[in-house]
């Protein structure tokens, strides 16, 4: 069966969408392994990172949501290896349409878990993409996931947002999940040579340690490559530029989460 990680920070702006597409890419050049990205936020970027328009999709994960489309016959599949079950702006108004009939929809907070049920065995690993706010669909999220990676960018204040997300996983898991677990949280954007960023990244593994958290090692570099490559190419780095020096990075980082932390090592 399948890995769940859900890709989570109550704050956009964070690179969840390029940590989800250049893991998945990573996985897919270098493991060869089978994995569904699922998009859950309106922007539908996920999408976009592989050359594709959200709006062109006539169903989407809103459909599936509602009980209205099986989930496969919504995915999307990019190449022998990676499918998408892609989100359009539709997904903005799944609040207004579940929370209205909740007789229909007894268990508001299971609805990805069940659609999910079908598929898993389908998939060596899948992540989730996540809307910037911790509401209905953050919690079908984390409700059907395994894992949970936090992306953090080391700017002012940063630390603090990083204690509010995981004490909201944490009253998620004791309520709605109680196998869920923080796989760890990983530096985005990172400029090494400011002083704000390596602060707040000390001050981030400070935390991480003080509460039995795993920091990854790696992280992640600011750099244009990444957007150059879903806006020109229309495909992750991972995919185009994987020789690069700071591309390599998402390599490491794969390494770090599903051979040292992950299935991976359970397999061996």
């Amino acid at each position: 069966m399948s890995e769940v990680y859900a890709i989570s920070m109550n704050k956009g702006g964070v690179g969840k969408t390029s940590l989800v597409t250049n893991l998945a890419g990573a996985i897919t050049r270098v493991l060869k392994k089978k994995v569904l990205i699922i998009d859950t936020d309106g922007q539908g970027n996920t999408s976009i990172a592989f050359g594709l328009k959200p709006d062109a999709f006539e169903n989407t994960v809103y459909d599936v949501l509602l009980g209205e489309k099986d989930p496969k016959e919504v995915i999307v599949k990019v190449n022998e290896l990676l499918d998408i079950l892609p989100s359009n702006n539709d997904m903005n108004f799944l609040e207004f349409d579940i929370l209205p009939n909740i007789q229909q929809y007894r268990q508001p907070f299971a609805l990805l878990k069940n659609a999910l049920a079908g598929i898993r065995d389908s998939y060596d690993y899948i992540f989730i993409d996540t809307p910037p706010s911790m509401g209905l669909v953050a919690g079908n999220v984390l409700a059907a996931s395994d894992k949970v990676i936090i992306p953090f960018v080391a700017e002012m204040f940063a630390v603090s947002g990083l204690v509010r997300v995981v004490g909201a996983i944490n009253d998620f898991k004791a309520k709605e999940n109680p196998s869920l677990e923080v796989a760890g949280v990983v530096g985005m954007m990172v400029d090494s040579r400011t002083t704000l960023h390596s602060e707040m990244l000390q001050q981030a593994r400070r935390y991480c340690l003080e509460n039995n958290l795993l920091m990854y090692e790696t992280i992640i570099p600011k750099s244009i490559r990444f957007a150059n490559s879903t806006a020109y190419e229309g495909k992750p780095a991972t995919w185009t530029d994987y020789n690069n020096p700071i591309v390599s990075a998402y390599y490491e980082l794969m390494k770090e989460v599903i051979i040292e932390h992950g299935q991976e090592k359970k397999l061996k």
